[in-house]
């Protein structure tokens, strides 16, 4: 079942044209990402304060299908999906609010979990609170 985040474009989300710029469009995913994680009970401080482990982006794309406005509301949907032990992606899909059936845009983000240690920066596994949020949000695959 995917995570639904509600949100409003705001001018400051525009390019001189008018439209949504490109790299808002990943800066509007991650705040969808962050409600998802606190949907679920994450404390958010202390998950991105990284001080034993992180869960860096290593890859990012987007299409575009439709323009975003501001003043538009907006409904984007996030599905995540675990690819390894360490490692997952965030599927998005930005919708004109109470228009689901046409996506505007379309976003994937791919994460890798590290431990972080003063030396060294190796893949670990998901804790058991990423994997809880995956199975809440994921689509089961």
């Amino acid at each position: 079942m995917p995570f639904s985040y509600q949100r409003t474009v705001h001018f400051q989300d525009t390019d001189a044209a008018g439209v949504v710029y490109f790299a808002t469009v990943l800066a509007m995913c991650h705040e969808a990402y962050e409600a998802s994680l606190d949907a679920t009970g994450i404390d958010l401080k202390s998950f991105f304060q990284g001080q034993e482990m992180a869960v860096p982006i290593v890859h990012a794309s987007v299409n575009f299908f439709a323009p975003m406005f501001c003043g538009d509301r907006l409904t984007i949907q996030l599905t995540p999906r675990q690819l390894r032990d360490s490692e997952f992606d965030v599927e998005y899909a930005i919708f004109k609010e109470n228009q689901l059936d046409s996506a505007l845009t379309a976003a994937k983000t791919r994460h890798v979990c590290i431990a972080i240690s003063p030396t060294n920066r190796t893949r670990r596994k998901l804790s058991p609170t990423l994997m809880t949020w995956l199975q809440q949000w994921g689509d089961g695959v």
